[in-house]
């Protein structure tokens, strides 16, 4: 009897461990700032690091959490053309900066609803003294919140990274066009 009391209070914690631990999993994506939060938070880590940096925001193990499926699989092309190829991919800078170098700053979040299951959520931060704002284009995805697009801006306009992915390459085998190194 004592056994089985044993058993069963092993499996009642275990449930209560595996359950407490799927929420935490997904901690932070209930809202549309929380997927942002996230990244931002790896990009502090990323320009602390002394040494070798752990990987950005949008390469894994980070980006199948924090960016919707189409997202995520557009990052994960442009990696497979950059390691084929040896050639810079479609983006230049650090999305979540707005540039190749930075530094962040009195970071906020303004959270703005579009649609059900659509947001917009902008980082606003100092980078080198001047300000700078990121447009993350949130969608409700898989039970939670995902970055779908970001949105940066370079001289007045508005560059859509979701866009820059999306364009053709010169090859790559996901094109069936081997790259040539």
């Amino acid at each position: 009897m004592k056994q089985a009391v044993r058993n069963l209070v092993l499996a009642f914690a275990l449930t209560g461990l595996f359950a407490f631990l799927a929420v935490s999993a997904r901690a932070g994506d209930d809202v549309p700032r929380g997927p942002v939060e996230e990244g931002y938070a790896i990009t502090i880590k990323v320009l602390a690091a002394k040494g070798k940096a752990p990987p950005p925001a949008w390469r894994p193990p980070h980006r199948d959490k924090l960016m919707s499926k189409s997202l995520a699989a557009l990052f994960a092309r442009d990696d497979l053309f950059q390691e084929e190829s040896g050639d810079m991919g479609q983006i230049g800078a650090d999305p979540f900066l707005n540039g190749q170098d930075g530094e962040i700053k009195r970071l906020s979040f303004d959270t703005i609803p579009v649609a059900a299951g659509k947001a917009t959520v902008v980082a606003n931060f100092r980078s080198f003294g001047k300000p700078v704002a990121v447009q993350f284009q949130m969608v409700r995805e898989n039970g939670g919140w995902r970055i779908d697009d970001i949105v940066n801006q370079f001289e007045g306009k508005s560059y859509s990274i979701r866009e820059a992915l999306s364009q053709p390459y010169d090859c790559g085998s996901f094109m069936g066009k081997p790259c040539k190194r």
